[in-house]
């Protein structure tokens, strides 16, 4: 063969649409520039392998280019300038600035800057750290190409890596083989494969030589990279290899898609934006008081405004958050769900619709018989369900045309299992999907099923074809009048055109208007469950005209293939997995919608969302049925179910889009990747937070742009599990409604643990306001305030990780934190109208007016917890503080407040000169350090205590702070003991008492006005709480008529 060199032109484009399917087989030789033959695929040429290695070289290896990696460095440096860490960043760095104008009066900013840049470097590389080690994970789950594949080259099979395949090569593919590229097939025998991962039909499609499709997608063909040759053999030319193939292409299309911010980091950014302009507001004001009305230099003014800037800063909050997210995402990896992105926890509980693919997802993408009709008698063969027991009776055996049945579904069958240990349904099966269910069923009914072959040897075999549509297969098999048996099985209308008798279960009797009825009653029955139906039946072959020793022939034909006897009929479906109707159903109580994506048929879609709580309503052409009118007579309003089929899809309006979205029960049909991504948009743009789950190659793209992609991580494709923000490792989408209580739990304990940590800002902020505005001696010392934040504040804080729900129920009875209505539909739409039309000042007003605007929606910072942290209990907590500050200088050296005013804010400083107190008593520069460490020492034990009581306040969101809950956290109880050791060690250890500006005799009695003040924020929050939820009481969602939420066998598995 004469060597062909590609032409540019001639390399695969990088499209999804192909063109070679269209060609003929010369037209296809001259394109790929190879030889093969048709009628002996085995003495095709195919290329030298010359040839194939220059094309290698010019094209690439056959394999699917990795997703660009962010290096590790940048990784980091993503964490550390996110705007939490950037907060304590320009913190730390304040600290030195002031440390630069007064060295003397701020010594201690050199380890307290320090402290704060150590916090936001150890902070960034915990969450450094976990992403890591979650893409660690992943890429252990990944495989991107098949290892081996055989290939004819210089006219020689041999098997080569399936990443050294190039365009033009002749592969050949036998059952169980991953097809290493994109394939067009130019000889086939029976094969079959398996494109549930590319087009989300669970039946095994045919491929053909012959091919009358223009879509590739649906074209007879071509076996595509990454699918599954589940029967037969092939002989095909590769069109296109590596990134150009089918996958890669979808592959691509996720590559160009960005995943927005989740809502908590939206949130979160919002919350960072208010403390830093209310910190620079605040520290702007007092630095023009201090240098005005004060008469403090512009020096003075500055470290002042630092120092207030300082304040308002949470310094331990960042840390909290991450750690509260790890443990968080700690949990759901004990619960088989791996979290790639932290805040991808919390999203999954933020969600309002969830889009997901049915087979092998809602599906166990395992063809299971479900009834057997024999005998004019109907029989269930897997599920016990109330409905079922009413039209039939349980599978049984002894009865003559079940046994016949079960027999032909292991004699008249090519598929084998793989091994023969193991239960029966966990065995892997070597064969077309439908048959591997016959023999699933069989091989649990039978008792020797595995000795039947042996006992009656096949000896004749015709396959099933797309010509026939049945297979048939004869074997030996003694009778009373013979020794053979023909059985054939396939599409019912066909095997019964070929039947004269009837089993009637137990004889064969002539075949009578009255049978063709029953069966044509039995088939719509099964039909229009979205099974797949199989007609069985046999023909018991006289001794006479069919000895022993007899040679069975298609050509010539020697044995009848008509005047068969009828013995049933046969229905399979794809099965929900154990657990996703209540999974299904849980979501809906919660408020999500649940709607269903897939490739495959809608009749079979609608069929299995009926199963799963996920239809229950009538749709529109249901609804005209019952009525007997014309579907255009039924009002929109009236229905709230509605399958869609993908060719509609391109079609749409926005206002189809509304309405379709707007319905409770939702079902995409015969969708393709671009589809699911359209819907995953449209769904967006209304204000939906989306969560897809997947498992194959065409779910990626919207996998990828989704809130939240969930991929399977046993039946998900690689692809799929890259573009996915988190995987179900175990495959149990039962796991998703966990998530999303763990998602919802980890949004109330985050807001807990901010709406505590913000309240104990405000005694430190009146601090520095005091001390310039009064003048005051400052109540507490910058140390004091790193301690309080990133010391006893962070044990307390830190322990709502662990917090459980209020109530059992309660948190999935919620409606979504963000549900989709007409408001805020309308609301999005004008923000998207004023987006870039802002000024400057108009978008920082904005950022606040927002927090006191009146929604539907809950957000992790708004103005109810602003109120309470700031105004209410931080106000409470400060009179608190303040009360002890002045009584412990009145206690331990009879000075009044008065005094403390008259002293000013240099008493304490280096080089003061001496202060004389109303009472005459007078304090030395070294006596007044001393006095003003206790006073600071008081109100530093003072915020700690008050903080105590305010840890158990925050708990309760939902009702009063009373019950079992808030007690059942141990992890409380350890952080107010740890609190209290640390507290105690740095108050009454003389040795550190100068560093943290206490003093260790500081009198009990503090600890108890400080606890009296505990008690009073208690009454102050039970009195809140009373009156709050009086103004607006829960609302919780409304329950769905219909939902079957009680587990059954079926549903679990035979586990109760």
């Amino acid at each position: 063969m004469s060597t062909v060199v590609l032409k540019k032109e001639d390399k695969p484009e990088k499209s999804i649409d192909l063109t070679e399917h269209l060609l003929s087989i010369d037209e296809l030789k001259e394109k790929c520039g190879t030889s093969f033959e048709i009628t002996k695929p085995t003495n095709s040429d195919g290329l030298t392998v010359e040839e194939a290695k220059q094309r290698l070289i010019r094209n690439g290896p056959n394999a699917l280019t990795p997703p660009k990696k962010r290096p590790a460095i940048l990784q980091f440096l993503d964490a550390l300038l996110g705007l939490f860490n950037l907060m304590l960043l320009i913190s730390g760095i304040a600290c030195y600035i002031l440390y630069g104008i007064d060295p003397v009066g701020n010594a201690s900013n050199v380890y307290i800057g320090g402290i704060l840049l150590g916090v936001a470097f150890i902070n960034a590389y915990i969450e450094f750290y976990q992403v890591r080690k979650s893409q660690a994970i992943l890429e252990s789950f990944l495989n991107l190409i098949p290892a081996k594949c055989y290939v004819i080259r210089d006219k020689a099979t041999i098997q080569i890596s399936a990443a050294d395949l190039v365009y033009g090569d002749v592969v050949y593919i036998r059952s169980g083989d991953k097809v290493p590229a994109d394939v067009i097939l130019f000889s086939v025998t029976d094969l079959k494969v398996d494109n549930s991962s590319l087009t989300g039909e669970s039946e095994p499609q045919e491929r053909l030589v012959k091919n009358t499709q223009q879509n590739p997608l649906e074209a007879t063909n071509i076996a595509f990279n990454g699918t599954l040759a589940v029967n037969g053999e092939g002989y095909g030319i590769v069109v296109r290899t590596g990134d150009n193939t089918v996958i890669g292409q979808i592959a691509s299309l996720t590559a160009n898609e960005e995943r927005r911010d989740s809502p908590m980091s939206q949130e979160i950014t919002h919350f960072v934006h208010i403390i830093a302009s209310v910190a620079a507001i605040v520290a702007l004001i007092f630095f023009i008081v201090a240098i005005t009305a004060k008469g403090q230099s512009i020096g003075g003014g500055i470290n002042f405004a630092i120092g207030t800037f300082i304040s308002f800063v949470p310094e331990g909050l960042p840390a909290t958050v991450t750690i509260l997210l790890t443990i968080a995402a700690k949990k759901m990896a004990d619960r088989k769900v791996l979290v790639k992105d932290l805040q991808g926890v919390e999203t999954l509980g933020a969600i309002t619709l969830l889009a997901t693919d049915k087979t092998g997802t809602l599906t166990r993408n395992q063809m299971t018989v479900t009834y057997v009709w024999t005998g004019l008698k109907l029989f269930f063969a897997t599920s016990q369900s109330a409905s079922e027991t009413q039209v039939a009776a349980p599978l049984d055996n002894s009865h003559e045309g079940v046994d016949e049945i079960l027999h032909m579904s292991v004699l008249c069958s090519r598929a084998r299992f793989e091994k023969d240990e193991g239960p029966i349904n966990e065995r892997p099966v070597l064969g077309d999907a439908t048959e591997a269910g016959l023999l699933r069923n069989a091989a649990l009914k039978l008792p020797e099923f595995d000795k039947a072959l042996e006992k009656y040897p096949k000896v004749f075999e015709i396959p099933f074809n797309s010509t026939n549509k049945w297979a048939m297969t004869i074997h030996r098999k003694k009778h009373s009048n013979g020794h053979f048996m023909i059985y054939l099985k396939g599409a019912p209308e066909r095997v019964l055109k070929l039947c004269s008798t009837f089993f009637d279960g137990k004889q064969a009797i002539p075949l009578t208007e009255e049978h063709t009825a029953a069966f044509d009653k039995t088939y719509k029955f099964m039909a229009s469950k979205g099974h797949r139906v199989l007609a069985f039946s046999a023909l018991a072959l006289p001794g006479d005209k069919f000895p022993e020793d007899f040679v069975f022939s298609k050509d010539p034909l020697n044995f009848p293939q008509e005047n068969l006897t009828f013995y049933g009929l046969v229905s399979l479906e794809d099965p929900p997995k154990h657990g996703v109707r209540e999974a299904i159903g849980h979501c809906r109580e919660a408020g999500i919608k649940v709607m269903m994506v897939t490739g495959d048929h809608p009749l079979t879609a609608e069929a299995i969302g009926r199963k799963i709580n996920l239809m229950l309503q009538d749709t529109k052409e249901i609804i005209a049925q019952k009525r007997g009118v014309d579907i255009s007579q039924v009002p929109e309003s009236e229905v709230r179910a509605i399958v869609i089929h993908g060719e509609k899809i391109d079609s749409l309006t926005e206002a189809d889009w509304e309405n379709i979205f707007s319905k409770d029960e939702i079902i995409f049909a015969r969708t393709s990747p671009k589809h699911k991504l359209q819907i995953v948009k449209h769904a967006q743009s209304l204000g939906h937070i989306v969560g897809v789950t997947g498992d194959g190659v065409n779910d990626s793209p919207a996998l990828k742009k989704a809130d939240l992609g969930i991929a399977m991580n046993e039946s998900g494709s690689d692809v799929s599990k890259e573009a996915a923000a988190m995987i179900l490792v175990d495959d149990n989408f039962a796991s998703t409604v966990n998530g999303i209580e763990e998602g919802r739990l980890i949004f109330q304990n985050l807001k807990k643990s901010i709406q505590y940590t913000v309240t104990h800002t405000m005694p430190e902020v009146y601090a520095n306001l005091l001390f310039i505005a009064v003048p005051l001696p400052l109540p507490l010392a910058a140390i004091q305030i790193v301690m309080t934040d990133l010391g006893f504040e962070m044990f307390l804080a830190l322990s709502y990780a662990f917090d459980t729900p209020e109530s059992k129920t309660g948190l999935m009875k919620l409606p979504p934190r963000k549900p989709v209505t007409e408001e805020s539909k309308l609301k999005l739409k004008e923000k998207a109208q004023m987006k870039g039309n802002l000024t400057f000042s108009q978008k920082i007003s904005q950022q606040f007016t927002s927090l006191f605007e009146k929604k539907d929606e809950e957000t992790l910072v708004d103005a109810d917890l602003l109120s309470y942290s700031y105004l209410e209990a931080g106000t409470i907590e400060t009179l608190g503080c303040l009360t002890c500050y002045f009584f412990a200088m009145w206690y331990h050296y009879g000075i009044t407040p008065t005094d403390m005013v008259n002293f000013g804010a240099s008493f304490g400083a280096a080089g003061n000169p001496t202060a004389v107190a109303a009472n005459g008593r007078t304090f030395t520069a070294e006596e007044q350090v001393a006095v003003l460490a206790m006073g600071q020492g008081a109100y530093f034990v003072a915020l700690f205590i008050q903080q105590c009581f305010n840890v158990f306040m925050c708990k309760a969101r939902m009702g009063l702070p009373f019950g079992k809950f808030m007690f059942e956290n141990k992890y409380s109880f350890f952080g107010v003991a740890g609190g209290t050791v640390l507290v105690g060690i740095l108050s009454y250890i003389p040795a550190l008492n100068i560093a943290f500006n206490t003093n260790w005799q500081l009198t009990p009695f503090t600890w108890l006005i400080a606890m009296g003040f505990g008690l009073l924020l208690m009454g102050y929050n039970v009195a809140r709480t009373l009156i709050k939820r009086a103004r607006n009481p829960l609302q919780y969602t409304k329950e769905i008529d219909g939902l079957d939420l009680h587990p059954t066998r079926w549903s679990t598995g035979g586990r109760r």
